[in-house]
């Protein structure tokens, strides 16, 4: 059963108070959004719809698209739902980017109402008392049957795209739009700590219960290092970084030679256990000859978000007489955190010589050293 979500982010959220809106404001160390699709990369493909203004704040990379929302909420998650059409999942799942908080076990439940159902979302009983009034109360209301509804919202795909695509207007969320169109929803127990941040004392509650969850729970913290060597060889440039740097000379290698991605590439398998490059694309492969060394790091930026961890900073050193690094070392860090999916203020790329010592002070080629930090909350 494959499963695919779509996460709704084109809001301005103007009720969260001054500055940026709410889904791209911190929240602890990552932006509100960060955690939201962090949370269901683990189940498969994400959709991010965002408003057309901040489609440069959130890069596509391996396990995330984006695509520009529409003018009512329905209408984003419609874009959202026509995106995937081209390649359907089974089940969708359909959620706030302002709930951050939503756990694995909340959207393991959706999955399996929606899968044995066609439909489910999650939700909590009212508890308290219900009044009508205005200045003073003018009545009470029953609260039996009734519920506080949450996201993610599941559905059999081919169903809710068929909803959308006849539905007019906006709607309050996909349940409306589902049962406009016949659908029967089950509803599956939500969770008091899966709020959707609106006001600013929204914050704060999320930041103590994410503190809470941290301190009830073992960080998994991880360091891994590469180390790459590449030799010169004819050819009027060398990829580092991703980045192509004039040069009198190209490294030889049986990819594009970026020994610098290689290195970096090696450290997030290394922090993985998952061994290096030549074990995911060996070199015999002659599918692999010439190939970009994007894809490889794309290749470890995918097992890193199937296995439920963030990469949280990147470090790399070209070790090298010439070409000269410091040029062109922003243009690097900035190319390497768009292919890992972070902030380039947490990617670093540097260089230095060997003292004219060794085959790189001869400048027979370029070695790299990489270390990567990853965290699994």
């Amino acid at each position: 059963m494959r499963i695919a979500t779509i996460i709704t982010a084109a809001g301005r959220g103007t009720r969260a108070g001054d500055g940026p809106p709410k889904q791209w404001r911190m929240l602890g160390d990552r932006r509100v959004l960060d955690r939201t699709i962090a949370a269901f990369v683990p189940f498969g493909p994400v959709v991010a719809v965002l408003h057309p203004d901040d489609m440069a704040l959130l890069p596509a990379r391996a396990g995330l698209a984006v695509c520009p929302g529409g003018a009512s909420r329905a209408a984003s998650v419609a874009a959202g739902l026509e995106a995937l059409a081209g390649d359907p999942p089974d089940i969708v799942l359909i959620h706030d980017g302002a709930r951050p908080l939503v756990t694995s076990a909340l959207i393991a439940r959706v999955i399996e109402g929606a899968a044995a159902h066609g439909a489910a979302a999650p939700a909590l009983a009212v508890t308290d008392a219900l009044w009508r009034g205005g200045g003073q109360v003018e009545g009470a209301v029953d609260r039996s049957g009734l519920w506080r509804a949450q996201t993610p919202q599941g559905f059999r795909f081919d169903a809710i795209l068929a909803a959308h695509r006849a539905h007019a207007g906006d709607a309050a969320d996909d349940v409306a739009v589902a049962r406009a169109a016949g659908i029967a929803v089950a509803i599956v127990p939500g969770e008091d700590d899966n709020l959707k941040i609106t006001g600013p004392g929204d914050f704060a509650r999320a930041g103590r219960i994410l503190g809470e969850r941290i301190g009830e729970s073992r960080m998994d913290i991880r360091t891994g290092n590469g180390f790459d060597v590449h030799r010169f060889g004819p050819g009027d440039h060398v990829m580092l970084c991703g980045v192509r740097v004039p040069h009198g000379a190209a490294l030889a290698g049986h990819s594009d030679a970026d020994v610098g991605m290689h290195a970096l590439t090696d450290a997030i398998y290394g922090a993985l256990a998952e061994g290096d490059i030549g074990r995911h694309f060996p070199p015999s492969d002659l599918q692999w000859k010439a190939a970009a060394s994007a894809i490889f790091l794309g290749h470890a930026v995918a097992r890193v978000q199937a296995r439920g961890f963030t990469i949280t900073s990147a470090d790399v050193t070209l070790i090298c007489e010439e070409p000269k690094i410091a040029p062109h070392a922003d243009a690097m860090a900035a190319e390497l955190a768009r292919t890992l999916g972070i902030e380039d203020s947490c990617v670093n790329v540097k260089g230095t010589t060997s003292e004219r010592l060794g085959f790189t002070g001869r400048g027979e080629g370029i070695a790299a050293l990489a270390t990567v930090t990853l965290v699994a909350p």
